[in-house]
């Protein structure tokens, strides 16, 4: 039986409806878990030091194809794992930016996969909340410093608020004590709303997020419409489920005999506005007409 290796920053359980999406893009090209095809799984439960270990473990079971999810470090720990094994992975940043492949045309090597660009959409974000809140002035920034890309991607962010007027405050957060600290301090700084930056950590806690949010009545925007599903009140963000799907397609691809190498990286082209209107109601907030006619769900 053919074996797929899913390796993930995150954990199972808030991260389950991106493995399902990806068993629904295994299924379109033949391939059922179960049936002709088993997963072995590893999940770092956001500890992003363990990956590496975790990409060699799947290397000595010999899979067939690496799956890689949960941000760019998970793809940079397959391709170091093995130069040999297919890897398709599914980010939010810039896999050629990251060294992940040498072009979206020509990924080279062993490695391809998807980009919902969480990373590029970032000052449209702004743009939005600018929209939500025309008389807001300052805007906080809460940021995962675990990540590899830190300091680049908030350097980048804080620039692109100062060009649109916005005084940036950066928050750091990379776990529960901190998340709550940071919607804390920026209560205590009197800051008029929050721009979330996309991470596993955030999506594994979106609940503590939304909770926050809406106690302290924080308008907060959000990259993913899990976050605002939960009771977030906006997001701005590639379908990560959609993502999750092709990549699984590929894999499948892959699986019948095509080469990584051959498949261009496949950049979303789908994005969603999504805005909770009872969040809104509760924070007090009257939205503009033009913003809601833009909103691709509107979650009554």
């Amino acid at each position: 039986m053919l074996l797929i290796g899913w390796l993930h920053s995150g954990s199972p359980g808030p991260h389950s409806s991106s493995l399902d999406a990806f068993r629904r893009g295994l299924a379109e090209t033949g391939f059922i878990e179960g049936g002709n095809l088993a997963l072995d799984y590893r999940w770092a439960e956001d500890g992003f030091d363990r990956l590496p270990r975790l990409a060699r473990d799947l290397v000595q079971r010999n899979v067939t194809l690496i799956f890689a999810g949960g941000g760019d470090v998970t793809a940079l720990a397959a391709k170091s794992a093995t130069a040999t094994i297919p890897i398709v992975f599914a980010i939010g940043a810039d896999p050629v930016r990251h060294g992940i492949v040498a072009s979206f045309n020509r990924p080279g090597g062993n490695i391809t996969g998807v980009s919902f660009l969480a990373v590029a959409i970032r000052p449209k974000m702004l743009e939005l909340l600018q929209e939500l809140l025309p008389k807001a002035a300052t805007v906080a920034v809460i940021a995962n410093p675990n990540r590899p890309d830190f300091g680049r991607a908030v350097n980048e962010l804080l620039a692109s608020a100062q060009a649109l007027g916005l005084a940036a405050q950066l928050f750091k957060a990379g776990n529960e004590h901190e998340i709550a600290s940071a919607f804390a301090a920026v209560v205590h700084e009197r800051i008029d709303a929050v721009l979330m930056l996309s991470d596993p950590v955030y999506t594994s806690r979106r609940d503590l997020i939304v909770s926050l949010e809406t106690s302290y009545a924080i308008p907060t925007i959000h990259s993913s419409r899990e976050h605002v599903v939960a009771g977030g009140l906006i997001s701005y963000g590639a379908s990560v489920a959609d993502a999750y799907r092709q990549a699984g397609v590929y894999a499948g691809r892959i699986l019948r005999g095509a080469r990584p190498t051959d498949l261009p990286v496949i950049q979303s082209t789908k994005f969603e506005l999504v805005i909770n209107l009872k969040t809104a109601k509760t924070l007090g907030l009257e939205l503009p007409p033009t913003l809601l006619a833009r909103a691709d769900e509107v979650i009554e």
